[in-house]
């Protein structure tokens, strides 16, 4: 989850801030009356490819290979 800072606090503290979203990789939200309006995010951070992001995330329990030994008609 993103931090939030209010509007004046970073105008406050922007030089601040933009060094502390670079050292410590973490995004910043900007709040106006409590609603977000900016975000600071690192520049160099890139999402990730749509290919491979449920890489890990799914287990095979039994032989996914060899035959099911069910009759089935691919026509019906």
């Amino acid at each position: 989850m993103d931090e939030e800072m209010k509007a004046g606090e970073f105008k406050a503290k922007c030089l601040q801030v933009m060094d502390t979203v670079q050292k410590t990789r973490r995004r910043i939200t900007i709040t106006k009356r409590n609603i977000p309006v900016a975000k600071i995010i690192p520049i160099d951070e890139t999402p990730r490819a749509i290919f491979g992001k449920l890489k890990g995330t799914i287990t095979i329990k039994e032989n996914i290979i060899d035959c099911i030994e069910e009759n089935w008609d691919a026509n019906t």
